[in-house]
């Protein structure tokens, strides 16, 4: 099993890019859309990876830290949600956002992804609520995240791109902050 690679990208296409090692072997990786569109071929990259093995293909994907292999996972283990899906679900935002819409059984926000349906949604936050609350993702993390969740929609809201505001959002610490609060801090620290 390949866990872990580290290498230069040689050659990055189709949402997936090829990873030299220093031994000389080249590993095409698959990876979330957001983390696609920020790596460059000559760039050095280390990923945590997961090997998918089907009857006819054998796919590697890549995931920045051990958090999101973990909810990549979980995804697996749902019915119906295969590896491509579960890597689209991850572009929804981070792992707090994702797990704390799950927690709280937030179905619209897991449609977003193209490819899952309302009833593919819903299968998630039913077989998925009980570990999010659960494991690491106990509900006052579900609680800031709704809170960045929505100060990722007031940026939106602005004329900020979905991605400039998770790129602001993901560096605010949420613990004990109103959504006020963490969009003033937001937007103080917006250089777009």
């Amino acid at each position: 099993m390949i866990s872990y690679l580290t290498g230069k990208i040689i050659d990055k296409q189709n949402q997936k890019i090829t990873v030299l090692t220093t031994g000389g072997v080249g590993y095409e990786v698959g990876l979330v859309p957001l983390q696609y569109l920020g790596t460059e071929v000559g760039q050095e990259i280390s990923l945590h990876t997961y090997l998918a093995i089907r009857e006819n293909a054998q796919e590697l994907y890549g995931f920045q830290n051990l958090a999101e292999k973990d909810l990549f996972l979980k995804f697996l283990d749902v019915s119906g949600v295969g590896p491509k899906t579960a890597l689209h679900l991850l572009s929804l935002g981070t792992v707090n956002e994702i797990s704390g819409a799950i927690a709280r059984g937030d179905v619209e926000y897991l449609t977003k992804v193209s490819g899952v349906g309302r009833k593919t949604a819903e299968r998630i936050v039913v077989e998925l609520k009980a570990k999010m609350q659960n494991a690491d993702f106990k509900m006052q993390n579900s609680e800031a995240s709704e809170n960045l969740g929505e100060v990722v929609e007031a940026l939106v809201s602005l004329g900020y791109s979905k991605d400039e505001a998770r790129q602001v959002v993901k560096n605010l610490d949420a613990k004990d902050k109103t959504s006020e609060q963490l969009l003033r801090e937001a937007l103080k620290n917006c250089k777009f």
